[in-house]
């Protein structure tokens, strides 16, 4: 099987030994693409000196998530690749991970993307996200699942793309990341295209990788972009009717705004009415992309 690994980078210096170092340990043989996102530290003269394996691509200005992505989707598509494997830059996985994953997406296909189990940087204990999606609360609780053999996937409704294995052929199917999305989204959206397919996300109990994100603090701020970029995802959800998603999205942020003004939260109340105002503003670029990825003649949309 030939499987790509796509990392999007930025200011990747941080987590570069461990991100890369796990691939080189891997038991499966993969080729490696990094788009660096115009990165500002040493990163880009650090893969050309320690990593001369890595494919680097380095874009003059910062594609986002999405855009650099579809980039090394379009490598896959056009040489050949089984499999693409995307792969956070402050992640690192195991040495059986790749091979579990592809083997778990040929024996399962309804799986359009297939995970490791996320855990902390530190190893030791679930991501939060990760636990948070699928419902499990421990390491332990996992654990426990490994127990007889052979140990299929399970399922969960979301689980987002720091460790994300897609058959080439899911790609021809479904297309990259939608452009709408800049940073943030992308992963919520791709997800939403991939069960109005039929399909499925699932995750391995028996391989793991590592995320490095515990440390991040969210403030108001971005947690109110956050809410932006949530209620922009219902708005483009191809799962409902157009009336739906605009009740889901920009509706949304209409009660939000209500509901703040009431309990005397002006600035919150007024962010919430910014956001309404922007969604209204995106629903030329909402109804077409919806468009778009609803059309299932439209192979490869937003790589080619």
């Amino acid at each position: 099987m030939k499987i790509l690994v796509i990392i999007v980078s930025y200011n990747f210096e941080r987590w570069m030994d461990r991100c890369l170092g796990s691939l080189r340990e891997s038991g499966q043989r993969a080729d490696i693409v990094v788009i660096d996102n115009a990165s500002q530290d040493n990163s880009v003269r650090l893969i050309q000196e320690n990593y001369p394996e890595v494919r680097l691509i380095q874009s003059k200005t910062n594609l986002g998530f999405g855009r650099a992505n579809n980039i090394g989707m379009k490598i896959a598509l056009t040489e050949g690749y089984d499999y693409v494997f995307l792969l956070n830059q402050d992640a690192w996985i195991d040495g059986s991970t790749l091979g579990t994953l592809a083997r778990l997406c040929q024996q399962y296909p309804q799986y359009g993307i297939m995970s490791p189990t996320h855990l902390t940087g530190s190893g030791n204990k679930l991501e939060h996200g990760f636990s948070e999606y699928t419902g499990m609360k421990s390491l332990e609780e996992i654990t426990a699942l490994t127990t007889g053999l052979p140990i299929p996937p399970i399922a969960a409704s979301f689980i987002n793309a720091a460790f994300w294995m897609i058959p080439v052929s899911v790609l021809k199917k479904i297309g990259g990341f939608c452009p709408l999305f800049y940073h943030y989204g992308e992963d919520v959206d791709y997800a939403n295209r991939l069960r109005h397919a039929g399909l499925q996300i699932g995750y391995s109990s028996i391989v793991f990788g590592c995320h490095d994100r515990e440390y991040r603090q969210i403030s108001r701020k971005t947690f109110l972009h956050l809410e932006q970029i949530y209620l922009l995802t219902e708005y483009a959800n191809i799962n409902y009717s157009f009336p739906k998603a605009f009740a889901y999205g920009v509706l949304a942020a209409v009660k939000k705004s209500v509901l703040a003004f009431l309990k005397k939260e002006i600035h919150t109340s007024m962010v919430y009415l910014s956001i309404t105002w922007y969604l209204l503003g995106c629903t030329f670029k909402v109804a077409r992309y919806r468009k778009i990825n609803i059309d299932r003649e439209m192979e490869n949309r937003y790589i080619l």
